[in-house]
């Protein structure tokens, strides 16, 4: 069977035309407005995330207050420095003082380094310098079983290990220049 055949006129030709130009017009318009939304959606949940290391920052920052205001109650009370002597060996109240304020430094670098006010060198560089102190090393070794119960993964775990060998080394260490003891984190 055969079709009728005729012959289309210029006014078909014309709206054939028109009729391909607005598909390509709306096919263009959705591509348009799907990579807008895309850009979009990519915005808004970097903006998320965002919000949520804020709470966290905030978060931390709280707790690192609410640290350091038990720590300054603790170290102005012999009689409430004494819940916190948990140490390896018993403190005198003076020495208990000392090494309450050598956690709250050590707390407050950390609490840094998680924000990300510091990086992992940073801390290092830190800590280096830290525990030139004969009570802040006295202190590491006197809480060596505080940080065997921490969580294996957890950046304090990761980050006292690598205090402690540290200290390790500068102990060891057959120089004056402790500046240049340890070797620093490779991340």
């Amino acid at each position: 069977m055969t079709w009728p055949h005729r012959s289309l006129g210029p006014e078909a030709g014309h709206a054939v035309a028109a009729g391909l130009g607005l598909l390509t017009g709306a096919l263009t318009v959705l591509t348009v407005r799907h990579r807008t939304l895309s850009a979009l959606r990519l915005r808004l949940d970097r903006l998320e995330e965002q919000v949520r290391h804020g709470h966290r920052h905030a978060d931390l920052a709280n707790q690192q207050h609410l640290h350091w205001q038990l720590l300054s109650k603790a170290m102005d009370s012999p009689e409430l420095a004494e819940v916190l002597d948990i140490f390896e060996v018993p403190a005198s109240p003076h020495r208990l003082r000392q090494y309450l304020f050598a956690n709250a430094l050590y707390t407050n670098a950390l609490l840094y380094y998680r924000i990300g006010n510091i990086d992992r060198d940073e801390f290092f560089g830190y800590l280096r310098g830290l525990l030139q102190n004969p009570v802040v090393r006295e202190y590491r070794h006197a809480t060596r079983g505080q940080r065997a119960t921490l969580a294996e993964g957890s950046d304090e775990a990761e980050l006292g290990r690598m205090v402690d060998e540290l200290l390790r080394q500068l102990q060891e260490a057959e120089t004056d220049e402790w500046w240049v003891v340890g070797d620093p984190p490779v991340d």
